[in-house]
């Protein structure tokens, strides 16, 4: 009798980010730059690091996925976010609401284990320098990535399988700007807690292992650095791990802020906010921190700024 009275929901109404008219069009303008910046610096980074010769290690090959994870979490979000912010209402579709959380699940697990991978690589390459081409072999840099990747198919799928399967109960608005776990968990009428307990599991397990990995490498890797007898070589040592470091520290602890604080601190306003840093800020942030901060990078973008020049004889574009 109770499933006669569910109502089959075929799409949802997003809240969006704000419901003040007045703030449409500015936030528009702000996300379509923010996505921008991001698409063309990631895109950018991609390419960059398949076609320089010079690039082809690899901290490069890691940094490339780390590119693409990127990519893909931003675009999983931003395309729908700014297509709701010139529309009247805010909907989506059912499967699309599905593949959009299994996509966002993929590429922002992938990204953890990423991180971990070039943490590793970066104790490899101070802790073990004169074995560095052998323990790093393009064999390990694959299975490094091609793990992390299955694994993650596998949770996006479990977790979007579980809650798209189970049923709603007809009220079909989500308190967020995306289709995200907790705020589907919250429209279902079904008995919630094995999902909630899949989740859980999951998230702590991603999070604190990789987590775990990073903070071992790098005590290692610090270790290291102070037995070094050469003031040069130290500084030789923390410039290779800077900007690894800096991605690491705002990542983590972007989801650390959102996802361990009490229960009784959490707002709407603050947890959008926080969501915004890490499915749009941060993707659009990375590919900056490593372009500023790292040499090989910076020459190798102008050495292929001015091969294009070349190919199209545009000797006044040359820097």
């Amino acid at each position: 009798m109770e499933e006669s009275n569910l109502t089959v929901v075929h799409e949802f109404i997003l809240m969006g980010i704000t419901s003040r008219p007045g703030l449409q069009a500015p936030l528009f303008g702000l996300f379509l730059i923010i996505y921008l910046v991001t698409v063309l610096g990631n895109l950018g980074m991609i390419i960059l690091t398949k076609v320089d010769h010079s690039l082809q290690t690899p901290m490069y090959f890691f940094l490339r996925h780390l590119a693409v994870t990127d990519l893909g979490y931003s675009t999983a979000v931003g395309p729908k976010m700014l297509v709701n912010f010139v529309v009247d209402q805010n909907t989506i579709s059912f499967h699309f609401c599905a593949a959009q959380l299994a996509f966002f699940l993929l590429f922002i697990v992938s990204e953890l284990f990423i991180l971990s991978a070039m943490s590793y690589d970066r104790y490899v390459a101070i802790c073990n320098p004169l074995l560095y081409t052998v323990i790093m072999s393009q064999r390990v840099c694959h299975v490094l990535v091609a793990i992390p990747y299955l694994y993650c198919t596998f949770v996006s799928l479990l977790v979007t399988i579980k809650i798209f399967t189970l049923s709603f109960c007809g009220y079909n608005v989500i308190s967020h700007f995306y289709c995200d776990c907790v705020p589907l968990i919250s429209l279902l009428c079904s008995d919630t807690h094995d999902i909630e307990l899949i989740i859980m599991t999951f998230a702590a397990f991603d999070l604190i292992s990789s987590l775990l990995f990073v903070l071992v490498s790098y005590l290692l890797i610090f270790i290291a650095i102070l037995r070094m007898k050469s003031a040069e070589g130290r500084r030789k040592a923390f410039s290779t791990c800077g900007s690894h470091l800096t991605v690491v520290i705002v990542f983590y602890g972007t989801l650390i802020f959102m996802y361990v604080q009490p229960k009784s601190s959490h707002s709407f306003d603050t947890d959008k906010v926080t969501s915004i840093f890490y499915t749009l800020v941060i993707p659009m942030l990375n590919p900056l921190i490593y372009s500023l901060r790292n040499k090989d990078v910076k020459y190798a973008l102008r050495r292929t700024w001015n091969n294009l020049c070349n190919i199209f004889s545009l000797s006044f574009c040359k820097i």
